[in-house]
């Protein structure tokens, strides 16, 4: 299991829990190639009787028809709405107003609808803040940072979003989410083995798109491992040291950065169906009481104080 909890994700935990009263509605920002595992059960709690709209980030690189199903399993739920976006696109946010209202139900005119925009790390909050707004407000970037404090915005359409600090949760009991999250680049590639990673990553990709695979590393058939796969994109891609020995992290780092970089073409990691079940997410919940009660030793998995970025 993949854990740790900073000072400044405890404070900002705090934060958020402070300022909810005060809020109508929620907007809870995913990455569409990875919704359920980018979406941070710790927020779940705090958030569980405010209404929300669930956007999903990245819509560009995820599969259409994947996304599409993860639409219509949030808006089956209870006061939850959900909506597929790249976030640099004024357009396809124009919905997100109506959304708001809508979910916010009877608000008084005098005043605005209040929104608190939330999510983890680099999963494009920010730049949803700063196309909203039309102007830089919220830092964004790769690597940690990077929304400090609390920011309340007014965006028109009597609409105020208050942004948060984006927050990773104390451990992630679910190592096939904690892969997805390393694979997206939404946490660190210290955090776990990047080979390993990689590895996991690609025998998953066979499994959901094979041709993708190999179309863009031209393999004629595609290992029975993650592992094998991963080394003959290595050998393709300027993996072979003198003496034949192949470079495993030069073909881990070719097919994640490729990923990452939308050149597989449009992939989603994870299906509604992939979601653990009742028994499987009460395992999860008993793991986080026995964390909160100090009861499981908390493993180091960043290399300093600060989450990703946004």
């Amino acid at each position: 299991m993949l854990g740790w909890f900073p000072g400044h994700m405890n404070k900002a935990r705090r934060q958020i829990s402070e300022a909810l009263p005060e809020i109508d509605v929620v907007i809870e920002v995913l990455d569409a190639r990875l919704p359920y595992s980018s979406a941070n059960p710790m927020l779940a709690d705090l958030i569980r009787h405010k209404p929300s709209l669930k956007l999903l980030s990245r819509a560009d690189l995820a599969d259409p028809a994947i996304t599409r199903q993860w639409i219509e399993h949030f808006d089956a739920q209870s006061d939850v709405r959900a909506m597929a976006v790249v976030t640099t696109e004024t357009r396809q946010l124009k919905p997100l107003y109506r959304l708001c209202h809508e979910l916010a139900g009877h608000i008084r005119e005098d005043r605005d609808v209040r929104v608190m925009v939330m999510g983890i790390p680099n999963v494009g909050k920010s730049t949803l803040i700063n196309t909203l707004a039309g102007k830089k407000i919220a830092k964004t970037g790769n690597e940690p940072a990077v929304t400090k404090r609390q920011q309340k915005i007014r965006i028109g359409q009597r609409i105020a979003l208050t942004d948060t600090p984006g927050v990773l949760w104390p451990r992630i009991e679910d190592q096939n989410s904690a892969y997805r999250l390393a694979a997206s680049g939404a946490i660190r590639d210290t955090a776990l083995e990047y080979v390993d990673v990689a590895s996991v990553t690609a025998l998953s990709l066979a499994e959901r798109y094979p041709e993708a695979l190999r179309s863009r590393y031209k393999l004629a058939t595609l290992g029975d491992t993650g592992e094998s796969i991963v080394r003959e994109i290595a050998t393709r891609r300027g993996g072979l040291r003198a003496g034949g020995e192949v470079d495993m992290h030069r073909g881990a780092e070719v097919l994640l950065m490729d990923l990452r970089g939308g050149k597989l073409g449009p992939m989603s990691l994870e299906t509604p169906a992939d979601i653990p079940d009742e028994a499987g997410l009460e395992a999860m919940r008993a793991e986080r009481e026995r964390f909160n009660r100090g009861e499981t030793f908390l493993d180091d998995a960043s290399t300093d104080d600060t989450p990703p970025g946004q």
